[in-house]
């Protein structure tokens, strides 16, 4: 065994000092609360997915012809088809729960400011990567869902200004829905978005690791305990602890309420009823309450304001002297998102 230890010391010079001191960060003692630290949920989330994707891939087609019946094998015919494909299904659903949660939480806590300006944006930009993960994921069953909701979302594209012709054309690989355009989400949804979510999440943490954990005022302050903890192994026995209780969860859904097959696409047929996933019930909602303009104009407007907010936050607490303005401007921001949500969901079409 010395012999062992001694070739891997020569070929990996890091001594177990040095991992050590790599590895266990201190870590601030609000972090022991879960919802402190849902960065680790989303991650662990897409690590489900990206297994189980693999696997899926194996079975699924991904063109016009053969989408429809690879997933219905999948789900009916498949060993444990119905099981992977639920957890598929079930995994996305809570990761991009997740992933809106944690940028909300860094919002709330103005975990966003000086100098993590720049981790914000990237958060961002994990969050529409996800969101556009979810929906090319749903669009490759090639049910009616699949097929009208990516028409819808390419005639929305269409209407933005200067690019949103080209931004369609992109979409869809041509100006209609056609035989190349699943082949087109297939590519983004397994390959292009995945290695994009990869390379932001290693900028994000590495940007964590450079600043430290955001600190946050606590009233107990004072006390003897102390305030902070090791990453390894106290940290880590927690995030390994929420991922048993996260699989346990996903196993439970994907058993009670397994993934189900609707009708297949179908070109000549326009369902009475197209609504999306959940998570785009604001955006459906919104785009019914305004003309198609002013929907897209003002949904661009919004996400603009959100990718600066660390610069619109100071610019508001400098003008105001109100430290906790933005903390307000959330909260009715939040009531209007879940609103929006809720009054989708409740209605008919």
């Amino acid at each position: 065994m010395n012999q062992i230890g001694d070739w891997l010391a020569e070929r990996i010079p890091v001594s177990g000092v040095q991992l050590h001191e790599l590895t266990n960060e201190p870590v601030p003692r609000h972090l022991k609360r879960w919802w402190f630290c849902l960065g680790g949920t989303p991650a662990y989330l897409f690590v489900v997915q990206i297994f189980t994707g693999i696997l899926l891939a194996f079975y699924y087609q991904p063109a016009p012809e053969t989408a429809y019946e690879s997933v219905r094998y999948i789900t009916e015919q498949a060993a444990f088809g119905w099981f992977l494909r639920g957890l598929h299904k079930w995994g996305a659903t809570l990761m991009i729960a997740a992933v809106i949660l944690h940028q909300m939480r860094v919002y709330f806590t103005a975990a966003y400011r000086r100098p993590r300006e720049l981790n914000w944006v990237i958060g961002m930009c994990l969050l529409l990567a996800t969101l556009l993960t979810g929906f090319t994921g749903y669009s490759l069953v090639f049910e009616q869902l699949s097929y009208w909701g990516a028409t819808v979302a390419a005639n929305i594209s269409d209407a933005v200004p200067l690019v949103g012709n080209t931004a369609k054309q992109l979409l869809l690989a041509g100006d209609a829905y056609n035989a190349r355009t699943l082949s087109r989400f297939y590519v983004l949804h397994a390959a292009v978005l995945p290695a994009t979510i990869i390379l932001l999440v290693g900028v994000h943490i590495a940007l964590i690791r450079l600043h430290g954990v955001s600190e946050l005022p606590e009233a107990d302050a004072d006390d003897e305990q102390p305030r902070h903890f090791n990453f390894f192994p106290d940290h880590l026995l927690t995030e390994l602890s929420i991922g048993l209780v996260l699989m346990i969860l996903l196993s439970a859904l994907a058993t009670i309420l397994p993934a189900t097959m609707g009708p297949r696409a179908d070109a000549l047929t326009t369902p009475e009823v197209i609504k999306p996933e959940w998570f785009f019930y604001v955006s459906f909602r919104w785009l019914k309450l305004f003309s198609l303009t002013f929907a897209v104009l003002s949904t661009g407007f919004i996400l603009a304001a959100m990718f600066l907010w660390p610069w619109i936050d100071w610019a508001l607490r400098r003008l105001t002297g109100w430290e906790d303005i933005s903390v307000y401007i959330g909260i009715v921001a939040t009531f209007l998102l879940v609103g929006l949500t809720v009054w989708e969901a409740i209605v008919a079409h």
